[in-house]
């Protein structure tokens, strides 16, 4: 039941298991203690049986499946929040989720807003310079819980003040886990074979591709060396894509870093990128990357690692969900798959590129007559989504209590994500020692049941075993906390005005010199007149805009 990005999936239920239903954090060390759960005060309750109603809007996601009789108007999870907080949720209106951002630009043109809805960055500000929505300073201070309060500023209160203009709360913001890194994934059993070492620097990488296409230990007639599909440089490509191949150059995709002078810079136009893409150059002419990479999606590159042609991908903490389609068969494990951290190009260890997560908010219309009622579903969202009693579990499985594969917990109209986490400290231990006492999360016990469900015979969970088990993805993650091995975009809030004209032009010019420059098509020397021309189209202003925004927030 947690708050989480929406990703490309393949194998639909099992990564809806992984990144829904168990979290797809990886986060930094510190946490609420949930094992001993922060106790609520009589505000959080409906003590006094007084029900108040609150109005919203919702998408219809394909992932929710209601129980017979049960709908949007009339369900366990509205039921359990009326009875438990006294707060009676409607909705004006339901999209499905392909058309509901269309249907909230209409209804915020119209101004005809709900008491609440859920808003991206700019639609935050421009509802804040209409007016229409309320300043939520006092309302959220007079109505927060201790826990709520404690739980939006576990990143020490970055993301609360993207909501920030003029001092003022505009909204609550849609919070998940910004240190969500990459990792290198090789087949390990592939590396025993061919006696080469683990990663640890992109000369290691080239060697380990180079070996993989040429001596080809998985016997396929084609081989290559690195999965690569058509959308690398999107930053939300969880898996497949080259974000994590730039940052072990020192190299980022579109963020805004510094520039040394006090002031930031677009991080696509920085010289270190025309380095990582001459060796994604040199990889194709080397025939390292699949010639027709460019025309596939995440699902289909992937193929490629299922059937034994491809032995290294960069991805996400959930990547195992993927490749557990080819790696256990008849429930045998076939191929065996080890996480490594961002090879660096030189001594300097390789920063792994995030966000400040966070990019939607929840706004209260300036009408709305019981903005406290919309708090109240905070605090209890944040309550039971974190240490629920076993009443409580209506919240996430409806009126039966039991996991049935409904995604009930879709219905709670407003969600927010664990900023950080303990995950890579406690999960680890846990699972090598056998030691349920140490775990303090909902999250942590799910993983440990799954990944211990591994360790007596079940394959089908091989894949929470990679993630949390001692050699995981997750045994990585303190180090990296620890040395603050990341780099974390330096702009935010909402597009400025030449980015909203201009955007979007810039990108696509960007993958077509890049893809140009990758597949050989170009010279490498095209980086420099791509960045000339980015200047021009926009670039240059946005900079300036960008300058003016991050001064005014020092």
């Amino acid at each position: 039941m947690k708050m989480k990005r929406r990703v490309l999936t393949i194998g639909a239920l099992i990564l809806c298991l992984a990144i829904t239903a168990c979290g797809n954090n990886t986060g930094n060390q510190t946490s609420i203690n949930t094992k001993d759960p922060v106790k609520q005060p009589d505000k959080a309750s409906n003590q006094g049986n007084e029900v108040i109603e609150v109005s919203t809007v919702s998408p219809s996601d394909q992932y929710l499946k209601f129980d017979e009789g049960e709908s949007f108007a009339k369900n366990a999870i509205y039921d359990a929040y009326e009875k438990d907080i006294g707060v009676k949720i409607t909705n004006k209106w339901i999209a499905d989720t392909s058309q509901f951002n269309e249907k909230v630009k209409i209804t915020i043109a119209s101004d005809d807003l709900p008491d609440f809805l859920l808003v991206n960055a700019t639609q935050l500000k421009e509802l804040t310079e209409a007016g229409m929505i309320m300043d939520l300073t006092k309302v959220y201070d007079e109505n927060a819980t201790d826990e709520t309060k404690k739980f939006l500023m576990m990143d020490g209160g970055m993301q609360m003040k993207t909501a920030m203009f003029d001092n003022k709360l505009m909204g609550i913001p849609s919070s998940y886990n910004p240190y969500s890194y990459q990792f290198l994934y090789v087949r390990t059993d592939w590396l025993k074979k061919l006696n080469l070492p683990e990663p640890k620097t992109m000369a290691d990488v080239m060697t380990i591709a180079e070996a993989f296409k040429t001596k080809n230990p998985g016997g396929t007639s084609k081989s290559y060396g690195l999965a690569v599909s058509k959308d690398p440089f999107n930053s939300g490509t969880g898996v497949t894509g080259l974000q994590a191949f730039l940052n072990g150059y020192h190299a980022y995709g579109n963020i805004w870093i510094d520039d040394g002078k006090g002031g930031l810079v677009n991080s696509d136009i920085q010289p270190q990128v025309k380095v990582a893409l001459g060796a994604l150059q040199d990889m194709f002419k080397k025939g390292l990357l699949d010639p027709e990479f460019a025309v596939k999606d995440v699902e289909k590159e992937a193929e490629l690692i299922y059937d034994n042609s491809i032995g290294m991908v960069y991805g996400a903490s959930w990547t195992p969900a993927q490749l557990v389609k080819g790696a256990v068969k008849d429930g045998k494990v076939v191929q065996e798959w080890g996480a490594f951290p961002i090879p660096t190009v030189d001594s300097d260890p390789a920063l792994s590129q995030i966000g400040l997560g966070v990019d939607q908010y929840y706004v209260i219309s300036k009408k709305a007559k019981h903005p406290e009622g919309v708090i109240k579903l905070l605090n209890q969202w944040i309550a039971v989504d974190n240490h629920p009693t076993n009443e409580q579990k209506v919240y996430e499985f409806g009126k039966g209590l039991v996991e049935k594969g409904n995604n009930y917990w879709l219905l709670s109209p407003l969600r927010v994500g664990k900023q950080l986490d303990n995950n890579g400290e406690i999960l680890p231990k846990a699972i090598e020692n056998k030691d349920q006492s140490i775990l303090q999360t909902k999250d942590q016990r799910t993983r440990y049941e799954r990944a211990m469900k591994y360790v007596d015979g079940d394959t089908s969970m091989w894949w929470e075993y990679l993630i949390s088990g001692p050699k995981g993805v997750y045994s990585l993650v303190p180090p990296i906390q620890k040395n603050k091995q990341y780099l974390q975009n330096k702009f935010y809030g909402a597009p400025t005005p030449t980015m909203v004209d201009r955007q979007e032009i810039l990108l696509k010019k960007r993958d077509e010199v890049f893809f140009k420059i990758m597949m050989n098509q170009v010279s490498v020397d095209e980086f420099d007149k791509f960045v000339e021309e980015w200047k021009k189209l926009g670039g240059d202003e946005i900079t300036k805009e960008v300058n003016e925004l991050f001064a005014d927030h020092k």
